[in-house]
């Protein structure tokens, strides 16, 4: 399974959130059943994520490309450095981030 494909099919069958705010928002109330992270955000960004994923047990993905590469695939024309799934929708998304 592409990754691109699942994250793409996410945004348009399912429920997401962009930005950190939201994603920090959403990992502490338990809503979140997934968080995407681009390999450019920052490291002080990158270990607040990781640290509310690890509390709320939710899984963490990390794109291999930039921000901008994101945001490409999630069709949307700015950067996106976190995206959080609400509802995967009818992507495979949350299959692969238990791998």
């Amino acid at each position: 399974m592409d990754l691109g494909i699942e994250i793409r099919r996410a945004v348009d069958t399912g429920k997401v959130l962009f930005g950190f705010k939201s994603s920090e928002k959403s990992l502490l109330l338990g809503k979140a059943q997934a968080v995407v992270l681009s390999n450019n955000a920052t490291k002080q960004v990158k270990e607040k994520v990781k640290a509310f994923s690890e509390m709320a047990k939710t899984p963490l993905i990390e794109f291999k490309g930039t921000g901008l590469d994101l945001g490409k695939t999630c069709g949307k024309p700015f950067n996106v450095s976190i995206l959080t799934v609400i509802d995967a929708g009818n992507s495979k998304l949350l299959s692969m981030a238990e791998k």
